[in-house]
């Protein structure tokens, strides 16, 4: 009975890392790509709706390949032990 609760608690944890991690993936690519449309020479320097839909979907495919990333990790981990 305790092994399950620790094996829960210990998904839980698990589930929460992960969750946070993409969080802050998906704010860093969020910010990074606003930051490239506001900053980079060239550019008209106007944050307008398809640099906000940009940075959105480059925040999505960072918080998705941060979770994947971190899933393949753990998977490897559980094979070697």
């Amino acid at each position: 009975m305790t092994e399950q609760r620790q094996g829960q608690r210990s998904g839980q944890a698990w589930e929460t890392l992960r969750r946070r991690a993409g969080i802050a993936a998906f704010l860093a690519g969020l910010v990074a790509a606003l930051a490239v449309f506001a900053l980079l020479p060239g550019l008209p320097h106007v944050i307008d709706w398809g640099a906000v839909l940009v940075s959105l979907a480059a925040g999505g495919l960072a918080r998705w390949a941060c979770q994947s990333w971190m899933t393949r990790k753990a998977e490897r981990k559980t094979e070697h032990m």
